[in-house]
Parts: structure tokens; sequence; C-alpha cells
């Protein structure tokens, strides 16, 4: 089963609020909004798993957020 294919129906395990869209090496200032505050669907050591702004699920590196309690 290729768990990724279900993620945006998974529950949301958290929240996490955009502080930046400046990225090195990817443009990802059109599917991230800063302040925007998105669900995680999954996360592992370095990436949170949202719904970006295109509404599918997108790895992001995690200094791209803050986590909201």
């Amino acid at each position: 089963m290729m768990i990724h294919k279900t993620w945006d129906k998974s529950e949301t395990i958290k929240k996490v609020q955009c502080v930046h869209a400046n990225a090195k090496k990817f443009v990802v200032d059109n599917v991230l909004t800063p302040g925007k505050v998105y669900d995680v669907k999954n996360e592992t050591d370095e990436f949170y798993f949202i719904i970006d702004n295109t509404n599918r699920i997108g790895g992001f590196k995690k200094d791209y957020f803050t986590e909201l309690s």
C-alpha cells in the first residue's frame, strides 16, 4: 500500500504556521504563504507533509514553519 496516496484523508497530527517562503534551491513561495496555518498530515525528522496552497500534499523542510500549540 502506498501510504502517501491517502495522506490528504488522514487525521491532522498538528498545525504549523509558515514563517517564511525564502528557499535557496526550490520555488516554494507559490505553494506556501507566510503567516498561513497548515495541517500536518505526516512528518519525519526533517520534513512536514502538509496540504499546501495547491490543496495537494507537499513535503517541506521544517525550517519554513513554527509549531502551534
